[in-house]
């Protein structure tokens, strides 16, 4: 290699540094805005409805046979996902659950609803894997804590802003 290619290798190699992060910083930002969505859509258009007994709900919890509590338990447990979507330390675990909920209700709208709307359950669940896998990290990180006991809980709330 001669003495000017390797500036010119040098140069191109920075400036294609820089817009991959551009572009990592570009994902990360669609990536929590798709979790913001989708906590908005479980905590709103899912788990509301159940918790307050919509009749539209009651009326699908009727049909499957399965009641009032299983309404409410599932509104609490959508509405304590899209909570937990939110939250760094907790959203690949919060993807997993919804996704596991979501394999689920596509059970049910297959068993129940004759496969009326189930392809909302399977199309939910795309945006919910990538979390889990992309935000893999944080589950990694919840689990240290968890193997700490209460002095990584301490741990946690001092970065929550806690204990200050």
């Amino acid at each position: 290699m001669s003495r000017t290619a390797a500036p010119v290798f040098a140069t191109t190699t920075a400036s294609s540094a820089g817009s991959h992060t551009g572009r990592a910083r570009w994902a990360r930002v669609a990536l929590r805005s798709v979790q913001v969505l989708l906590a908005l859509f479980y905590g709103i258009a899912s788990a509301l409805p159940k918790l307050i007994a919509h009749p539209s709900a009651v009326e699908s919890f009727d049909k499957i046979g399965w009641g009032s509590g299983a309404m409410y338990t599932i509104g609490a447990l959508e509405l304590a996902g899209a909570v937990a979507l939110l939250i760094p330390l907790l959203q690949s675990v919060a993807a997993t659950a919804l996704s596991a909920l979501m394999v689920g209700a596509f059970i049910v709208q297959l068993t129940a609803f004759n496969g009326q709307n189930a392809a909302t359950p399977l199309i939910l669940m795309v945006p919910l894997i990538v979390i889990a896998w992309a935000r893999r990290g944080s589950g990694r990180e919840l689990l240290g804590v968890v193997r700490r006991g209460s002095t990584g809980a301490r741990a946690v709330g001092e970065r929550l802003g806690y204990g200050r």
